[in-house]
Formats: structure tokens, sequence, C-alpha cells
């Protein structure tokens, strides 16, 4: 209701575990919500996320054969995924009926009609029930759920979910993750950083600013410790195949894989300090939906981004690797990236 007035409600239909609805901004800029707030949109920020989301998930897999998307929201996410020449199968596990097919006639052209196409298949389940019981190779996976203390949402973010799902994926495969900085707080961000890398040591943080600041976070996490060939990615992204993909993030100011990686804001090894009062979101406790409540209607994404990256300063050697020239320019461009 607070958006009557600022905005052309241009859908809205009651599910039956939430409402949706559709919102569309003078500047032409559409709104995608979920239980009464905006979960996705085709701001620039926004969107800069759900195709870094995607793409990072495919682009680092080793074999992205068979892929799961945990919520389907605008579909932006699922979209970048379903692009990806080596993508074979890809799964979106959305619990609410109305969502894909609202999504499909109001996001189509940021989402590249993924609803519609033949790689995708729409599985309506509860995500966690979804990866517990299907029996299908899982090679990667990519969450972007609901924020953390909406209902139930914070059970996609525990230690043990994130096990159960480390545990399905095949070798050479990775989890990504999306982590709001936006109406959220220290100890909720904490919360959600240190609950990923105890279940995946390897991983790494990627963000996501705005005119240089903070906005959200995507957390990659390889199954197992892998270093990732910058040149061979760019290689990739050049290739006549990857057309599509290198101009989807292009549309969103990536236009290499320097400008992907340059992103880097840090690993386990470095978050140590940044941790150390964290507290794990466990199944049998659900401590993030309470921690994320206090920091509903808080601002503060950029101060929280500022004190990630001051624990992040070196580089890691033991990500990234390509020719001399490649890593100086990687170096530099996280340098930059950072403010440093």
């Amino acid at each position: 209701s607070t958006w009557v007035g600022q905005s052309n409600i241009i859908y809205h239909g009651e599910g039956l575990n939430a409402s949706v609805a559709v919102s569309e901004l003078s500047s032409g800029v559409r709104n995608y919500h979920n239980a009464g707030k905006v979960q996705a949109s085709s701001e620039p920020q926004d969107m800069r996320l759900q195709r870094m989301l995607g793409h990072t998930t495919t682009l680092l897999s080793e074999h992205p054969d068979r892929v799961v998307v945990i919520g389907c929201g605008a579909g932006v996410t699922a979209g970048a995924v379903s692009i990806d020449p080596r993508l074979k199968r890809e799964t979106i596990a959305e619990i609410e009926r109305l969502v894909p097919w609202t999504v499909d006639k109001y996001f189509g052209p940021q989402n590249f009609n993924v609803v519609e196409n033949k790689k995708v298949d729409v599985h309506i389940d509860d995500a966690r029930h979804y990866i517990l019981t299907s029996r299908e190779p899982l090679d990667a996976l990519t969450s972007d759920p609901l924020d953390p203390w909406v209902k139930g949402a914070a059970a996609l973010y525990t230690q043990e979910f994130f096990q159960t799902v480390k545990d399905r994926l095949t070798a050479g495969g990775l989890v990504t993750l999306f982590v709001q900085l936006y109406e959220s707080n220290p100890e909720a961000v904490k919360s959600e950083v240190a609950t990923f890398f105890k279940v995946f040591p390897n991983g790494f943080i990627l963000a996501n600013t705005q005119n240089g600041r903070g906005y959200d976070l995507v957390l990659v996490g390889p199954k197992e410790a892998t270093r990732y060939d910058v040149d061979k990615i760019e290689a990739r992204l050049k290739s006549p195949e990857y057309a599509q993909v290198a101009r989807s993030l292009s549309e969103v100011g990536i236009n290499s894989a320097v400008e992907l990686f340059a992103n880097f804001a840090g690993q386990p090894s470095d978050m140590e300090g940044y941790l150390k009062d964290a507290q794990i979101n466990r199944d049998r406790n659900l401590k993030l939906q309470y921690l994320a409540g206090m920091g509903l209607n808080l601002y503060q994404s950029d101060p929280i981004y500022q004190d990630i990256v001051t624990y992040a300063g070196k580089f890691p050697d033991n990500l990234f690797t390509g020719t001399s020239e490649t890593i100086q320019a990687l170096k530099d461009a996280i340098r930059r990236q950072q403010g440093r």
C-alpha cells in the first residue's frame, strides 16, 4: 500500500504462500513485490546483482550441466543461468505458483524469458524439500531468497542447509548466495557470511557496489579448493558462443573477467577478525531471523561494506591465476574497487 501513488501497480495477485505484485515507476523501472516488500527490480544496482549471481554460478563451475536456482523472483538470476551455452538443465525451485508466470509476463526482457526456455523446469516446491528429495545430479546452485527476517527465509541460510547442498554437489561444483547489506545490520551480515564460510571454507565474497558504495554481496562457495584461471574465463567470454553472456554482463557494467573479479571483497582467511563475534545460524535456533529483524529499517550498507573490505587487504593468490599481465591488472582493479 505504501507504493500506491508513488508508482503504477500493474499487477497484484494473492497466492497460496504469498501476495505478489508488480509496480512500475514513471521512469519505466519495474519492481517485483513478494510478501509485501520489493524483492527484485529492473533498477541498475539490482540488475547488476542478479546478473552477477547467475553468471558467476555458471562461469566458475567446472561443468554447469545441471543447475538449481532457489527462488524465482523477477527471474533475472535464473535467466542469466539459462543462457550459458554449457548448461543442459536448469530447475527453478519456487514455492509460490503465481511467481514464475507473473514475472514471465512483466520481466521477460530482463530475464531472457527464462520460464519459456526449453532447458528450464519450474518446480513448485519448498526449496529445502526439493533439495532433500531430488535425486538428480547437482553441478551448481544459486540461492536468492527473501529477506532473512521473512518467516521461513532464514532456513535457507543455515549451516545444516548449506551442508546438505554441499553434500549434493558433484566434483567441481559450487554454490552462490545473495547477502543483502541494505536494510540489514552488521550482526545479520556476519551471521550469514560466517555460517556460509563454516561449510565452504574455500569460498570468497564478491561485492555489488552502487557508485562505489556497498549495496549487497554474492558469496561463492566451491565444493573443494579451486583456482580460477582469469584468462580462460576471459577467453570464454570473448568466444562467439558466449556473446549473449558477455552482452548480459556488459549491460550491468561488467566488461571482462577482470572487471568481474575486481569485485573481490575477502575470503575466510581474511575475515577471521571481522567474524570473530559472528553467530552461526543453525536449524535449531534460526538466529538469523531475529538478528535480521533488528535491521529492517536501517540503511547501513556502505559502512558494513567498508568494514568488510578493511579486512581484505591482500591479493588472493590462492584463488586466481593467469598471465602476469592479467594478474597485475586484477590486483590494480581490486585496489580501485576497494578504494585503496
